[in-house]
């Protein structure tokens, strides 16, 4: 392939890959994502290449390998095209039949297909699932329609038509001037807006700048940058090189964790076809403007998603943070102009230059423009990557896409933001999902980690879970956050263990502020957001642990115990013979009763019981009954057991 040396070249060139498909040969679109992959789809694409070849198809079908198609829980998933028939859940010996009846015969698998759990009907199109038509993929779409691997494939959905626009009939400033009325705010976690910082780079003194792609998602459960950057490379690569040009930067950096080796593996083939086509490299469409983009492996450290500390890393040192005198943008890698944004807000830039910025601002609120991926996780029926409007309710989120809580639970809490996040309850289920409204109730956008919780939830346990997660990631580097994260953690977790006093909530407030004020970076200074919000909206599951030494959720081993109710027992044996540790005492056709010295509270009892019986109870803060003598364990009678 010789290199494409003009935007006029470009269209040129689309055209004929065009030209060369055909809009209505089937094509099969298989999840490759590294959901799918772990589910087994590698094993799934060799049997389609096989029985393809098999049924002598193989000029007749096409078979991509497509990034993560966001409905994770369900795969591997293949969608056909044209007529988008979508399938789930999918194994090599399904394909035989995928390929004879529904490729041969135009037959549909039911089986296969997605059932909606509330009508029971099976939905054949994709795009009628509830989980995908309620959602805007405006970023994440084209990762279930193109081969991360190949260049072509993103041209032909119009790729690079951005880069090409932006040098050959923009200016840097209009560039800019576009990204700025845009609004675009970072997708980061701090959602400062793009074009700002841009500004200040642009207007640096300084000649030599940097642009980087901070793809170092460290937030449990998320996982949306490293889906974009496995799906579709080249998008984040177009905007890296628009922004580029945009602020006179002639060398980026990507960013990105060790532990994504498939986002590694694809986004340096998309380097080096991008180099070989010229969109990257000295010259690019015959601008004269030169660019090229170096990766860098991250060790893992979550403080790196910080970006001083990922700069600080770049550099060949330890990841810490360090002090915010001078903005990065100003004074960031080696001292020098240095745009830093996540791979979602790099991903937007080819939109808004494409389509423009009064088109990207009808999306959204007053403040927070366009759309936002979330992981959607926890307790919740339907798991994965969705992507909504700014201004879109919590509500919506997840129960016309998520699918509700399962199980018949009620919905007690989501926390957004990841680690340094907070929980809404549910009486603000209708809250509109942007930057500022979601800090104003004491989270944060973050990242777009999203972890559903339901009435089985300790709300304490669950701000000392993330809390003992931070302070494992503290660098150590500044007191309030080294040492008060630690003690906040140590009282914590005395309160979910039946050891919290009086004053331990004020104790925590005060660390709280102390972190908040002082500490170094701004991790340091979110660390508290996860006691904070529970204790907010949730005080009295606090003081349930502190004054009753009870946990309201049943959650905290320490607080909970297990009894037999001598009413409800049927004298099954079957706790007793599953009890590991021995506890349960009784006998055929006698009331069991739990020997509290032994048990361990594993709650292996509590599940073994079966529904129909309940005689095992799970209850917090009440007085131990004594145990029934032996002479009184009365031997159940036949009326009882029929």
């Amino acid at each position: 392939m010789s290199r494409i040396n003009s935007p006029a070249e470009l269209e040129e060139f689309r055209k004929g890959i065009l030209s060369k498909r055909d809009p209505n040969k089937p094509c099969i679109t298989l999840c490759s994502g590294s959901a799918c992959h772990a589910s087994g789809s590698g094993d799934v694409a060799a049997s389609l290449e096989e029985e393809i070849e098999k049924q002598g198809l193989s000029a007749e079908v096409d078979i991509r390998r497509t990034g993560c198609h966001g409905f994770c829980e369900r795969g591997p998933i293949i969608v056909i095209h044209p007529e988008e028939i979508c399938y789930f859940q999918i194994e090599p010996k399904d394909v035989p039949e995928i390929i004879s009846q529904t490729i041969k015969e135009k037959k549909i698998i039911e089986r296969l297909l997605y059932t909606d759990p509330e009508t029971h009907e099976k939905i054949i199109h994709e795009s009628d699932i509830p989980f995908y038509k309620h959602q805007e993929r405006l970023v994440f779409g084209s990762n279930g329609s193109i081969d991360p691997k190949s260049i072509d494939d993103y041209l032909a959905i119009g790729g690079y038509a951005a880069l090409a626009k932006s040098l050959s009939g923009m200016s840097a400033e209009q560039v800019l001037e576009e990204v700025k009325k845009s609004n675009l705010r970072g997708r980061g976690g701090g959602g400062f807006p793009a074009g700002r910082k841009w500004e200040g780079s642009r207007d640096a003194p300084e000649k030599i700048k940097y642009v980087i792609v901070n793809a170092d998602e460290g937030d449990p459960g998320a996982y949306m940058d490293r889906a974009l950057l496995e799906g579709n490379p080249h998008a984040i690569l177009e905007g890296l090189t628009i922004g580029a040009y945009a602020i006179g930067s002639h060398e980026g950096y990507i960013y990105v964790r060790q532990e994504y080796p498939l986002a590694v593996e694809n986004i340096n083939i998309a380097i080096k076809q991008a180099e070989d086509y010229g969109f990257l490299g000295k010259n690019i469409l015959g601008s004269g403007f030169d660019f090229i983009v170096k990766v860098h492996q991250g060790a893992g450290a979550f403080v790196c998603g910080e970006s001083t500390a990922l700069m600080t890393a770049l550099e060949g040192r330890a990841g810490e943070p360090r002090p915010k005198y001078i903005r990065s943008n100003i004074k960031g890698l080696w001292d020098r102009p240095s745009v830093l944004n996540n791979v979602e807000t790099w991903a937007n830039v080819p939109l808004i230059i494409n389509k423009g910025a009064d088109w990207f601002t009808q999306l959204g609120t007053a403040g927070s423009k366009g759309t936002k991926i979330f992981s959607l996780v926890g307790k919740i029926t339907n798991t994965g990557l969705v992507e909504v409007p700014m201004g879109t309710s919590l509500k919506d989120i997840i129960y016309k896409i998520g699918g509700g809580i399962p199980g018949g639970k009620k919905f007690k809490a989501v926390q957004t933001g990841g680690p340094s996040g907070g929980c809404i309850p549910e009486d603000l289920l209708n809250l509109e999902v942007g930057f500022d409204e979601l800090t104003d109730a004491g989270s944060m956008m973050g990242s777009g980690g999203m972890i559903v919780m339901d009435e089985d939830t300790c709300m304490v346990d669950v701000a000392r879970y993330f809390i003992n997660f931070l302070t494992d990631e503290s660098c150590g580097k500044c007191v309030p956050c080294r040492e008060g994260l630690r003690q906040m953690l140590k009282i914590l977790t005395n309160i979910t263990e039946g050891k919290g006093k009086e004053g331990d909530i004020k104790l925590l407030e005060e660390l709280s502020e102390t972190a908040k004020e002082a500490a170094l970076c701004a991790l340091g200074k979110s660390a508290p957001n996860p006691f904070l919000s529970t204790l907010r909206y949730f005080r009295d599951e606090y003081e349930a642990h502190i004054m009753k030494k009870q946990c309201p959720a049943l959650s905290c081993k320490e607080l909970i115990s297990y009894h037999i109710d001598p009413a409800e027992c049927q004298a099954c044996m079957i706790c007793l013979k599953k009890c590991p540790a021995e506890a349960i005492v009784g006998g055929k056709n006698k009331i069991h009763v739990v020997d509290q010295e032994k048990c361990t509270k594993c709650g292996t009892c509590f599940e073994a019981c079966p529904p129909r019986f309940g005689a095992v109870k799970k209850i917090s803060g009440e007085p131990v009954p004594s145990p029934i003598p032996e002479e009184d364990r009365i031997i159940i009678r036949k009326s009882k057991e029929k």
